[in-house]
C-alpha cells in the first residue's frame, strides 16, 4: 500500500510530495486514513531550521490531526478498525511505538515520528491518538490533538487563572487564540491581546478579547500598563518565542503574577529581564503542551465542542490541499493565518 506524503529534504526549501510505501506495521503501530490535518507554527519553525540540526533528514511532517484507523498492529488495545481518533503529538495511553520508516519509489529511506500527518494515509503510534465521538466534526477534531491543549491548558493548568483576574496574551496565532478561548472559559475579566497583525487581534475579540494592542503602532507594556492601573496583569502568555516579545511579557505582569513562556525561540537566543520582580513573587514559566497530559482531557474538550462550549470553527481561518502544504506555510509566515488545515 502506498501513501502520498509532504516530506522536508532540506531546511528552508519547500516540501516535497512524494509517494511512499507504506510498510508491514510493527507492535504498536497503527495505520490512519487522516481527514485533516493542523498546520502549526512550531512545525513552521522546524522548517526554518529555528532549532538547529535536523538529525532525521529527510522525514515527513504534521503532528495533529483528526483520522480513522484502517489497521492496528500487534497489542494494540486502545483502539480498532473504524474508530474515530485525534492525533496528537502528546504521549496518551497505549505503547509508545517505534517511529515508521517509510521507503520512496527510489527506495530511499524517509523517516518519521511517533506522529505524522501531512499524508493521506500515517503510520501513528497507538499512544499518539485519542478516540473521539462521531458527532465531532472532523476539521473541528483536528485542532484537539495541539492547539486546543496547548493554549486552553496554559491558562488552565500551567497559570490556573480564576474568574475576575486580568491576562496579557502576546501573539495571537493558533495557540494565542486557544489561550483566549482559555481566559474566556476561565472567567478572566480583562483578556488584553497583543499582536502585529490586525486581523488576527479582530480574530481575538470574538474569541472574548477585551482589549486589543497592535504592537506595531503602540508599546504593549506601556499600554498594559495603562488599561490596569499601573500595575500590570495578573497573568501573561507568551505565544510568539520572540525574546523581545517574552521580555515584554514578563514586564508587563505585576508582582505577584505569573508569565508562562509557549512560544518557540531561535536555538541559542537568550532574554534579559530585570529579576527584582522575582523576589516579590512574579513568576517565570516554562509550560509544554499546557500541562495536557492525559488523554480524559482530549475527551473533555470534544464534548465541549459538541455541545457548543467550545466554538471552533472561526479558528480555522484556512483549508488547503496537500498540493498547496508549501503555500500553507508561506500563509503561515505572512501572518494570513490563525490555524489552517490540510484536508484529504
Amino acid at each position: 500500500m502506498k501513501t502520498e506524503a509532504a516530506v522536508l529534504r532540506e531546511i528552508g526549501k519547500p516540501l516535497s510530495l512524494e509517494e511512499l510505501e507504506i510498510p508491514e506495521l510493527q507492535r504498536g503501530q497503527v495505520l490512519v486514513k487522516i481527514l485533516y490535518s493542523g498546520v502549526c507554527g512550531r512545525q513552521y519553525n522546524e522548517w526554518k531550521g529555528y532549532y538547529g540540526e535536523d538529525k532525521f533528514l529527510p522525514h515527513t511532517f504534521g503532528h495533529e490531526g483528526s483520522a480513522i484507523v484502517e489497521k492496528v498492529g500487534q497489542d494494540v488495545e486502545t483502539v480498532k478498525q473504524g474508530d474515530y481518533v485525534v492525533l496528537t503529538w502528546i504521549k496518551g495511553k497505549g505503547i509508545d511505538a517505534a517511529p515508521c520508516k517509510y521507503k520512496n519509489n527510489k527506495g530511499e529511506t524517509i523517516n518519521s515520528g511517533q506522529i505524522s500527518a501531512f499524508s493521506n494515509y500515517a503510520v501513528v503510534s497507538e499512544n499518539r491518538m485519542v478516540k473521539v465521538p462521531k458527532e465531532l466534526p472532523p476539521d473541528i477534531a483536528a485542532p484537539l490533538g495541539c492547539a486546543i491543549p496547548t493554549g486552553v491548558g496554559i491558562v488552565k493548568n500551567t497559570l490556573k487563572a480564576g474568574k475576575g483576574s486580568s491576562i496579557a496574551i502576546f501573539g495571537v496565532g493558533g495557540i494565542g487564540q486557544c489561550a483566549v478561548i482559555g481566559a474566556r472559559l476561565a472567567g478572566c475579566k480583562k483578556i488584553i491581546t497583543v499582536d502585529i497583525y490586525d486581523n488576527k487581534l479582530e480574530l481575538a475579540k470574538e474569541f472574548g478579547a477585551t482589549h486589543i494592542i497592535n504592537s506595531k503602532k503602540e508599546n504593549p507594556v506601556s499600554k498594559i500598563k495603562e488599561l490596569t492601573d499601573g500595575k500590570g496583569t495578573d497573568f501573561a502568555v507568551e505565544a510568539t518565542g520572540v525574546a523581545k516579545v517574552m521580555e515584554q511579557a514578563y514586564e508587563s505582569v505585576k508582582a505577584p503574577g505569573r508569565v508562562a513562556l509557549t512560544g518557540n525561540p531561535r536555538k541559542g537566543e537568550t532574554i534579559t529581564i530585570d529579576p527584582y520582580g522575582l523576589i516579590y513573587g512574579k513568576e517565570l514559566m516554562g509550560t509544554k503542551i499546557g500541562e495536557t497530559y492525559r488523554n480524559e482531557e482530549i475527551h473533555e474538550y470534544a464534548k465541549m465542542c459538541i455541545n457548543g462550549e467550545l466554538k471552533l470553527d472561526k479558528l480555522i481561518t484556512s483549508k488547503y490541499g496537500l498540493s498547496d502544504i508549501n503555500k500553507a506555510f508561506d500563509d503561515l509566515e505572512k501572518g494570513k493565518i490563525a490555524r489552517a488545515l490540510v484536508k484529504f
